[in-house]
């Protein structure tokens, strides 16, 4: 966040400069939730199906968690649990959304190509989850081998919402879409767990992997579409969105 500060700062700019612009929050806001909402209930579905046919009794169960890929530290279901998690979910989508595709997103256009840019900050965005992995190695919970995996892990599934929301931010101008589905994501995964008689989000990482890459794919054909109708638009006409 102090990165984000002291860019505005020396640049002399506002938020809005870096994408959080008023205009275009509620449109922003709907495509981002529906994207999280649409996939995440495939994904959540595909996951039970996949336990039903082993013989499981998966059903879903309300609770906060911190949740990693590889582990789950309790917290509860009290108000001040659940406060605690949208406080924190907020802030923390607010500085990675204002300083991945708002700083180094707009930053970089400066220097390359817009899909040049989006993948540097996609990419610094998944190496930026791997200091999740280092602590778990840090504190003894998991061995180096296994740590090597976590971090690819952690960079290709934050690297493809990475650059699935910068192309959010090429398709609305805003950063809206990013951060509502980001908030989205965290919040579902801090909250709603598969619980069967072997354990709790078992197949947790096949629920995120199948979620990322159908979000992707969404904003992709969303992108390709709104590329074929701008190209409709004849000459002269203002091409809406």
């Amino acid at each position: 966040m102090g990165v984000i500060f002291f860019y505005i700062h020396k640049l002399n700019i506002s938020w809005s400069s870096i994408g959080f612009k008023k205009s275009g929050m509620v449109q922003g806001g709907i495509l981002g939730l529906s994207l999280g909402v649409v996939t995440f209930s495939v994904s959540y579905f595909i996951e039970y199906l996949i336990l039903k046919n082993m013989g499981l009794h998966p059903k879903l169960a309300f609770y906060i968690a911190n949740v990693t890929i590889s582990n789950q530290n309790i917290i509860g279901v009290s108000m001040p649990a659940l406060s605690i998690c949208l406080l924190g979910n907020i802030v923390n989508v607010w500085a990675e959304e204002g300083l991945f595709r708002g700083v180094l997103f707009q930053t970089g256009k400066m220097s390359y190509t817009q899909k040049t840019a989006n993948l540097i900050q996609s990419l610094l965005f998944g190496l930026w989850h791997v200091i999740t992995v280092v602590v778990w190695v840090l504190d003894g919970s998991i061995g180096i081998p296994a740590a090597f995996v976590m971090a690819i892990g952690y960079i290709v599934l934050a690297g493809i919402l990475g650059y699935e929301w910068g192309l959010c931010v090429a398709i609305t101008g805003t950063l809206w879409a990013g951060a509502f589905e980001h908030f989205f994501n965290n919040f579902i995964s801090n909250t709603l767990h598969v619980i069967t008689e072997t354990g709790v989000d078992e197949l947790q990482i096949i629920r995120i992997v199948i979620s990322n890459v159908l979000s992707l794919l969404g904003v992709i054909l969303l992108t390709k579409a709104r590329k074929r109708y701008k190209n409709k638009v004849p000459k002269g006409q203002k091409y809406g969105g």
